[in-house]
């Protein structure tokens, strides 16, 4: 039995639920997969695995195994990137979960690019809105707007998205043009909720202008938990939006999208990456984190350097 094999086909089992689906992320036969857990389980004389006709379930002494299994496979990794002739090529499985807008407007059209620049890091992309449990999830790192708030990981700075209040021209023709923000709560004006991941509730929004400071966060008759719905929501004259400047930009431009009440000023949203505090970050991972930095760079830099 070969050990590198037989701890991988047992981890991307973990992951994925399943052996069909490890066999295929392996290029591997299923019953190679089996074959190969079955072997590492009559080695260790331990059931790592439960396994019912619906899906695969890792026991608890499979669970601390795995988190073994896990940390031996990347430090193979960064031992055979750090070598000279590998360090400029890290190579390897990164699992990130990023916002749907993030991914669909800027990563994954610049990700040809890093593909380029790194071919053999591969990347499983989760794109979501959600909360999601980077440890449980066995997760690298997720991309996220607002503070980080799970004391229990690392977290990087990476930008500032710069907000605005915006409205599409069939609404304001329906319901007329707000002059002032507070119009949004006090009239038959509607916005559009957005639901937080990590309260599961539509929280105000603070604007500011000459010393004035107002918390707004206005009537609404739809509510998602989805970017990218939020903002098809807006394009349709739904209600009112706050959205960052780059998913606005392009509809400004267009004529789809009108910006209000710009003599008053919002609180850039940060945006982070985090990951597991690790003993050390892999050479993959690092790669990647640094790569994402630079392209916020060009989008939404961080304004005050102090805060990373």
């Amino acid at each position: 039995m070969d050990r590198f094999d037989a701890m991988q086909a047992f981890a991307r089992v973990v992951e994925t639920g399943s052996f069909t689906k490890a066999a295929e992320t392996l290029h591997m036969s299923k019953t190679t997969v089996t074959q190969l857990v079955q072997q590492i389980e009559a080695r260790l004389r331990v059931k790592l695995l439960n396994r019912t006709t619906r899906k695969v379930a890792v026991t608890a002494d499979g669970a601390v195994f795995y988190e073994r299994v896990v940390k031996l496979l990347n430090d193979m990794d960064d031992a055979e990137t750090s070598l000279s002739a590998a360090a400029s090529l890290p190579r390897g499985r990164l699992r990130v979960d990023v916002p749907s807008p993030f991914a669909r407007m800027i990563l994954i059209p610049a990700l040809p690019a890093f593909h380029e620049q790194y071919p053999d890091i591969q990347i499983d992309m989760g794109v979501s809105d959600r909360i999601v449990d980077i440890l449980g999830e066995h997760v690298d790192c997720v991309v996220r707007g607002g503070e980080i708030t799970d004391q229990s990981l690392m977290a990087r700075r990476i930008g500032d998205l710069q907000l605005g209040v915006y409205a599409a021209p069939s609404y304001l023709q329906r319901l007329g043009t707000p002059v002032h923000p507070r119009e949004l709560e006090d009239s038959a004006q509607r916005t559009v909720g957005f639901l937080w991941a990590r309260t599961g509730k539509v929280l105000p929004y603070a604007l500011r202008r000459n010393g004035e400071q107002l918390q707004v966060q206005g009537r609404h008759v739809l509510a998602v938990d989805d970017g990218n719905a939020y903002l098809a929501a807006g394009l349709a004259g739904l209600g009112v939006i706050w959205l960052p400047d780059y998913m606005a930009k392009a509809h400004e431009a267009k004529g789809e999208l009108v910006r209000l009440f710009e003599d008053w000023q919002l609180d850039p949203m940060p945006m982070y990456v985090a990951f597991p505090p690790n003993r050390h970050i892999s050479i993959k991972l690092r790669v990647f984190i640094e790569w994402v930095a630079e392209l916020m760079v060009l989008h939404a830099p961080i304004h005050d350097r102090s805060h990373t």
